[in-house]
């Protein structure tokens, strides 16, 4: 039972990176466009994540490393495959880091600028990359009897895991142009709305397409209720948006983000590796799985410290819950 237990615990982590380093990267993205060329507004809008972002981030170490711990045989045939790719994820992240921190301390406009396009590449690269790793893992990679992933990077950009990728990074963007309208006003709050109102149509038909292709691929009732419920979810964030009910949209937008990665561990099971055209050689959770003595240890650990990290993250974003203003009411 701990190896399920695991497997459902990485999930876990992997729904709250992608909820809450989601936005995130909708942020970064969106910073030309919501923050335009005014420099208040642009501070404004990377104000909305700049106490959270990195203890976002941490959410990805954690996934990561419970991976490398719980599962190791899954966490070495990913990266057999997919280095180059995850390479690219962390560079990007780099990038994103850098510019973010480096940016308050840019004492020329051109500075300020090579910073803003490094947050930009930091949030959409990453969101896009992600999506197309996770949705070849559903649709499997091509493996050897010895679990070692054959195939290249450019293989991973076939057409569902590039609709995995889009989709992934409009989910994110419109999470984030949420968030900013959560916690902007004035002429900030209103680009972000105008940005909101033209994702909303291309994302829920990325969404709905993917969900059903998912189904189609993977089979099975649970990963249809799934999919069905987060679709669901995101519908509701849409007509939220519209009543202007901010909180409700951006719950919506948590919830279909939350859905769409359970959907990805629910068809994964019992598999954490699916092999594409020969099955015999996928990778299941029995086999990928740490010994009972090092599960055993890592629950004890995690029962103890996950409370009090989530409790303090809790109490981080209740500080910082109030809005931020722009330059049309700064003055």
């Amino acid at each position: 039972m701990l190896e399920e237990f695991w497997f459902a615990l990485v999930g876990v982590l992997w729904v709250g990176f992608f909820v809450l380093e989601g936005f995130d990267f909708g942020v970064a993205a969106l910073l030309p466009v919501v923050g335009r060329n005014d420099e208040t507004d642009r501070r404004a809008v990377l104000g909305t994540i700049g106490p959270v972002w990195d203890a976002n981030e941490v959410w990805l170490l954690t996934a990561g490393g419970a991976m490398f711990a719980a599962f190791p045989e899954w966490y070495a045939s990913l990266f057999s495959g997919m280095y180059l790719a995850l390479f690219l994820v962390l560079f990007s992240l780099i990038i994103r880091g850098v510019s973010l921190e480096y940016r308050g301390k840019a004492t020329t406009a051109a500075g300020r600028a090579w910073c803003d396009r490094g947050i930009v590449i930091g949030g959409a690269l990453p969101a896009l990359l992600f999506g197309v790793a996770f949705a070849n893992m559903v649709r499997g990679l091509k493996m050897t009897p010895d679990h070692t992933v054959t195939t290249g990077f450019l293989g991973l950009l076939n057409p569902f895991g590039l609709l995995g990728g889009v989709t992934t990074l409009l989910l994110c963007t419109l999470h984030g142009a949420v968030f900013l309208t959560l916690k902007t006003s004035g002429e900030v709050r209103d680009r972000a709305r105008r940005v909101t109102r033209s994702l909303a149509p291309p994302t829920v038909a990325a969404f709905a397409v993917l969900a059903i292709w998912t189904v189609v691929l993977r089979g099975g009732i649970a990963v249809a209720a799934v999919s069905a419920v987060g679709l669901v979810a995101l519908v509701f964030a849409v007509l939220s948006w519209f009543a202007e009910r901010d909180g409700w949209a951006f719950t919506g937008t948590a919830g279909a983000i939350a859905l769409l990665v359970t959907s990805w561990f629910v068809a994964l099971y019992p598999y954490v590796l699916p092999a594409l055209g020969t099955p015999e050689n996928s990778l299941t959770v029995s086999d990928a799985a740490s010994g009972h003595y090092t599960l055993t240890v890592m629950t004890c650990v995690a029962v103890l410290f996950t409370p009090v990290v989530l409790g303090y993250q809790a109490w981080s974003y209740w500080v910082f819950r109030r809005r931020l203003v722009g330059s049309d009411e700064a003055g």
